[in-house]
């Protein structure tokens, strides 16, 4: 990112972006990674009485650490390419 502390619009607007879609993403690989690991449905509601504690607690974690890494990883991208956009533009 530029030497501003402030970001951009454009970095704004592509972490949005990008953050919605890798969580779409990781969210479809848990589902799946889940009911292979386990043999089970990935839980919708972690609050109903038929999921025992320690499921929901795992589960909760593992989408909880899944959804932070899809984030910071979105916007570390989004901050790189804009700064190669903005470069390429400043040599033209």
């Amino acid at each position: 990112m530029s030497k501003s502390t402030e970001p951009t619009l454009a970095v704004k607007v592509g972490t949005i972006a990008a953050t919605l879609a890798a969580g779409w993403v990781a969210q479809k690989i848990i589902k799946t990674i889940w009911e292979k690991a386990t043999g089970k449905e990935a839980p919708i509601d972690l609050d109903a009485d038929d999921i025992p504690i320690v499921q929901a607690i795992t589960f909760a974690a593992v989408t909880g650490g899944a959804a932070v890494m899809a984030r910071r990883l979105a916007k570390q991208g989004v901050v790189k390419a804009v700064d190669r956009r903005a470069k390429k533009i400043s040599t033209v």
